[in-house]
């Protein structure tokens, strides 16, 4: 149990470290609502998931020689948060912080599930970092169920933690900056920071 309560560390310092899918975790809570940041959150997980499961079937190999495909995806990706940080970035004054309700609301809920997982696809190097990680902890040689379920359950647990975690402080800020009246300096704040991260992305391609 020592060695899960490690990896669970250091996944979630990993998660906490300023990256696109924070930025985009952030925006997405600060522009429409909490339900979307965690929305974004629950598909980096999702995507970590995908990984991690590669990971411990021994697909590292196979996913370096894909490395073409997950670039394209990486770029999309990085297109999309310039896209919507230049949305921010132009939006008026009357552009609403709060989730929209009805069918708009479970559509931008959408949009940031499949933004999250879409965005950490693009990190092809993330299979080989947990291909390597994990036989820190686990035989991948001959992996039990059981230790597979609760490296699933660990990373679920770090990375959507601190995603979610990010999402809810981004909230709680924006709440007290549009007491204030200071709503459109965030937005535009939050737009240049996502211009910026799919710029990044864009460049590592």
């Amino acid at each position: 149990m020592t060695g899960m309560a490690m990896l669970f560390v250091i996944l979630a310092l990993l998660a906490a470290l300023p990256s696109a899918s924070v930025a985009l975790v952030v925006t997405r809570s600060t522009a429409l609502g909490l339900a979307n940041g965690l929305a974004v959150a629950a598909g980096i997980v999702l995507g970590d998931l995908v990984f991690a499961a590669l990971a411990l079937l021994g697909l590292s190999v196979l996913a370096q020689t894909m490395g073409g495909l997950f670039a394209a995806v990486r770029v999309l990706g990085a297109l999309y948060l310039i896209w919507l940080g230049f949305r921010l970035m132009t939006a008026g004054e009357t552009t609403s912080f709060v989730q929209p309700e009805g069918g708009d609301g479970r559509r931008h809920l959408a949009v940031g599930l499949l933004s999250g997982f879409v965005l950490t696809l693009g990190d092809i190097k993330a299979i080989v970092f947990y291909a390597s990680l994990f036989p820190m902890f686990v035989d991948l040689a001959t992996p039990k169920t059981a230790d597979m379920l609760m490296i699933g359950l660990i990373t679920a647990a770090s990375v959507g933690g601190v995603k979610a975690g990010y999402a809810l402080l981004a909230n709680r800020l924006v709440s007290v900056i549009r007491r204030r009246g200071a709503g459109k300096g965030v937005k535009k704040a939050a737009g240049g920071l996502l211009v910026g991260a799919g710029s990044c992305l864009i460049i590592k391609s």
